[in-house]
């Protein structure tokens, strides 16, 4: 064992000699530019583990460049995102504002053109039942309205005022399955009464059977119930049947869409004198 041990020694003794003799040789022997052919090799070496160095090291950099662009690339697009939607909401509450003063315009032109005093009001709430169908504007008795003032929109007639409070009313639409007006064939000035339905249409009873009446005639307001001013748009004839009886059986498209009701008039002007009187011919 211990023979072993001497010999492995001295083939590392020997091996340690033989380098420091080349190392000793590659010292004093020169390359051909009379550099010593030992600093030649080290810097060879040094030189690629400069090199690798370097590679690893701009790597990284490329790297950790690339991670930092791409987060502000990100964050850009998040800004961008941002704005876009912004603009968007600014877009729409323009658009809103836009369609809401067109609507205001539309009001007041109509407003000066009718043959009745009126009072605006906006539509703050609608009735949850679908069969009593109702709404609720900005204006009360401080106002001046009260119960039975006639509501009118430039499309035609609304409803009619049945609550007051100080500052705000309900009206109920003439849709609604208890309401009621007087009114005309225009065309042929045929009578009748128009009433709700609890839906979107309208019905006309008491029609002669022989009343002259056709799909798409207007329908008015006759003015015979002493609330809605004579001449007012009701709608228009969606279909006309014979009934059982001696009366026809009449269904009404209303001119006004109830859905869609922001803006109102309210008409002051007492019932007589709209009896007496003439709205909108």
């Amino acid at each position: 064992m211990a023979a072993t041990d001497i010999r492995q020694r001295t083939a590392v003794l020997f091996i340690a000699v033989m380098l420091g003799h080349i190392i000793l040789i590659s010292a004093q022997v020169n390359s051909r530019a009379g550099v010593p052919l030992l600093e030649v090799v080290t810097f060879g070496t040094f030189a690629e583990v400069q090199r690798a160095a370097s590679t690893v090291t701009g790597g990284v950099r490329t790297a950790w460049k690339g991670y930092v662009n791409l987060r502000g690339v990100r964050a850009e697009n998040e800004q961008l995102k941002k704005q876009l939607a912004d603009l968007q909401v600014q877009f729409q509450q323009e658009r809103a504002a836009a369609e809401h003063a067109h609507q205001l315009e539309a009001l007041l032109g109509f407003q000066r053109q009718v043959g009745v005093q009126t009072i605006a009001a906006g539509v703050i709430g609608a009735g949850a039942s679908p069969d009593f169908r109702t709404m609720t504007v900005d204006r009360g008795s401080s106002a001046g309205l009260k119960a039975n003032m006639a509501v009118i929109s430039p499309s035609g007639v609304v409803g009619r005022v049945v609550t007051v409070a100080s500052r705000a009313a309900k009206v109920q639409l003439l849709v609604d399955r208890n309401a009621g007006a007087g009114a005309l064939v225009e065309r042929s000035r045929a009578q009748g009464v128009v009433l709700g339905s609890g839906e979107d249409l309208l019905r006309m009873d008491y029609v002669s059977g022989i009343a002259d009446v056709k799909p798409g005639d207007t329908i008015v307001a006759s003015g015979i119930d002493g609330i809605y001013p004579k001449g007012f748009l009701i709608g228009k004839v969606e279909s006309v049947d014979r009934g059982a009886g001696i009366f026809k059986v009449i269904r009404v498209r209303p001119a006004v869409d109830f859905n869609r009701l922001e803006e109102v008039l309210v008409v002051t002007t007492p019932p007589q004198a709209n009896a007496a009187g003439g709205g909108v011919s």
